[in-house]
């Protein structure tokens, strides 16, 4: 059994990791000033980027949800993995050999995680398929890659590979890797029957499934012999690695597109997603055997940096009545976006893989631009059950499209679409459709209210609100310890945002955590000496004073140590405090702010302490102890030197 990871390698690969590269395999992120990054919160759905990163410290915080650390704490979250599996992957990433404990030397093959040993036993079986598709037996599946225009380089690019005939191929080759018969019922690429396990897949074109990083977590495979009574697509079961609901085909290929060109297209195959590449079309992606749904909606969201300035989601499907079931399922979760949605539909029925085998990559491009708004299609058809002709017709028309456009959250849009409607049916006032629509917008809020008035926890509250703003410089933001007082646990108050004091106080400590290394020094002799009126603030200053003048020189274990000696509620607020952008967009810039604030911090504390001394001088007869009194006039006068000396310095 292999021992703890030692100490000083954990914090060597926390330092040597760059945060933002490995945050940029899961979200799309931005420049936020000098420094600062920001993208859509991983940890929970949003519109607006409050996700912050700051690789100089080496932190993230999300100043909406309040999940904040380090990038080790990043990767547990997102591969739900312990700390050391987190450490592992990372020291591998970098390429730096770890050392343990008690003379261990790291887990075996049969000691990693589970998680990591699935994504092994996937990795494995994908290079397997990969070289199974170029064996003599394969020539039915480059049979039907070539049939439908794709070629070997496009079948490398895509990872395409072939499962054997045989029951036990990809089985023998696993367990002769290490795998344990109880670790391969994990992977979902096996069936169980009387006399144990069997490969699931067998004689068929097989496609790895990736997630957002990379790594393979399960495969969909296709039918090729008409005596494989299997359905003709076959995928991944629900495993530990792979839920449908959260994957999408070719978003390991598509992610950096998505976010150059803010456009997602939604295809309804694996050879669509490869024909819409070969195309150009490199935003395409597919679900795999599952509507498009929320967490989908979640991760594309996340890549587009849908936060209400620009991007398109386009839905393709086919023109027949499935298709647009399909479109009309799509327009049920369309606004959970705040991109422009649309549907690109093929009237003749064809797909993206037969347009561009009959008619070439133009066709393609071509029925993506083709697209429609999603709303407008959802209505038109609605419209086409009915015969408009007649007035019944329209009568009906009218009734059943109401509800669709009520659905429409945003209220100038529904407007616009009540105008359309009012075209589309001939009717001669569009006041009518109004009417109607905005009745239905009020019965649906009442039935879902359940007849009850909002009461005033719920007053003046919206969906996304305050967890979103942050003033200029989140004097106000939370982190502070809002709750009942604990007796164990001491009780900070959220200081005033109004507070000048209290303002500077925090930019003072934004700069301590991150520009430490402005400390060194005198300086740090100045900064240890502060007084706080702030208590939350006081109790990170004394934090600071904690950890002392040694680790300034380096940021990311600096902030490290003060959350570790701040008190326990206070460390969501270091987390804010050393990621919030600071407003400079120079090094020259962010310098002499930096140099500016202590400067008012240290001018604020010889303006407290002169305070301080001016009433002791006040209250002191001169006559009953003149010593007493020239002392605190040379004291008084030092300070005002000193405080000149500052001004003169910035």
């Amino acid at each position: 059994m292999a021992g703890l990871i030692k100490r000083e390698d954990i914090d060597e690969v926390r330092q040597r990791t760059d945060i933002k590269e490995v945050v940029d395999g899961y979200v799309t992120l931005k420049g936020a000033g000098l420094g600062t990054f920001k993208g859509l919160c991983p940890f929970h759905d949003e519109r607006s980027p409050s996700f912050t990163v700051r690789p100089q410290v080496g932190r993230y915080h999300c100043f909406g949800c309040g999940e904040d650390g380090d990038v080790i704490s990043f990767v547990q979250k997102q591969d739900h993995s312990s700390f050391q599996e987190a450490v592992e992957k990372l020291a591998a990433r970098i390429g730096y050999e770890l050392r343990y404990e008690d003379g261990g030397t790291g887990p075996n093959r049969e000691e990693v995680g589970r998680r990591q040993r699935l994504l092994d036993a996937h990795k494995i079986a994908d290079e397997f398929f990969r070289a199974q598709l170029l064996t003599p037996g394969a020539a039915e599946a480059r049979n039907f890659l070539f049939g439908r225009g794709f070629d070997r380089a496009a079948a490398e690019h895509f990872g395409c590979g072939y499962a054997p005939q045989g029951w036990d191929a990809l089985l023998k080759h696993l367990r002769g890797r290490g795998f344990t018969d109880a670790e391969l019922k994990l992977t979902g690429m096996f069936s169980e029957g009387n006399r144990g396990i069997y490969d699931r897949f067998r004689g068929r074109l097989i496609w790895p499934i990736k997630d957002i990083a990379g790594d393979t977590i399960g495969f969909g495979a296709r039918k090729l012999y008409e005596d494989d009574q299997g359905p003709k697509y076959l995928n991944t079961p629900e495993t530990t690695l792979y839920k449908k609901s959260q994957v999408l085909y070719g978003i390991d290929l598509a992610k950096k597109s998505i976010a150059k060109d803010r456009q997602l297209v939604v295809v309804e195959g694996y050879t669509d997603v490869m024909a819409c590449h070969l195309a150009g079309i490199t935003t395409a992606v597919a679900t795999c055997g599952t509507a498009f749904g929320t967490e989908h909606i979640k991760i594309a969201r996340r890549l587009l940096s849908d936060d209400g300035t620009g991007g398109e989601v386009v839905f393709t499907f086919d023109g027949d009545a499935a298709g647009q079931k399909a479109a009309l399922r799509a327009f049920e979760e369309d606004q959970r976006f705040t991109a422009q949605t649309y549907v690109a539909v093929e009237p003749t029925g064809a797909d993206p893989c037969d347009l561009r085998l009959s008619r070439g990559d133009d066709a393609v491009h071509a029925l993506v631009q083709s697209r429609r708004p999603l709303f407008e299609f959802a209505i038109r058809t609605t419209l086409k059950q009915f015969n408009l002709d007649t007035v019944e017709g329209r009568v009906q028309g009218l009734k059943a499209s109401v509800p669709v456009v009520a659905a429409i959250r945003d209220g100038s849009t529904r407007t616009g679409y009540c105008q359309a409607l009012t075209g589309w049916l001939g009717m001669p006032d569009p006041n009518e459709v109004l009417r109607l629509v905005n009745a239905e917008v009020k019965n649906t809020a009442r039935r879902q209210d359940g007849g009850r008035t909002p009461g005033p926890q719920g007053a003046g509250r919206t969906d996304h609100g305050a967890q979103h703003q942050a003033p200029p410089n989140h004097a106000g933001a939370p982190g502070v310890a809002a709750g009942p007082p604990s007796e164990a646990v001491p009780s900070f108050h959220r200081p005033d945002p109004r507070d000048p004091v209290a303002s500077m106080e925090r930019q003072a400590l934004e700069v301590a955590l991150q520009a430490p290394s402005l400390l060194a020094g005198a300086v740090w002799d100045r900064f240890a000496e502060a007084r706080f009126a702030t208590p939350a603030f006081q109790a990170v200053h004394d934090a600071m004073r904690a950890t002392g003048p040694g680790m300034v020189t380096d940021p990311v274990r600096w902030v490290e140590h003060v959350m570790h000696e701040v008190p326990e509620p206070l460390r969501p607020l270091v987390s804010e405090l050393s990621v919030v952008p600071l407003p400079a967009h120079t090094e020259e810039a962010v310098l002499k702010y930096c140099r500016d604030i202590l400067s008012r911090l240290f001018e604020l504390q010889i303006t407290r302490t002169k305070a301080d001394k001016m009433g002791q001088l006040q209250r002191l007869d001169p006559s009953a102890d003149p010593e007493t009194y020239q002392r605190l006039n040379r004291e008084l006068l030092m300070l005002e030197m000193e405080r000149r000396a500052l001004r003169a310095e910035t």
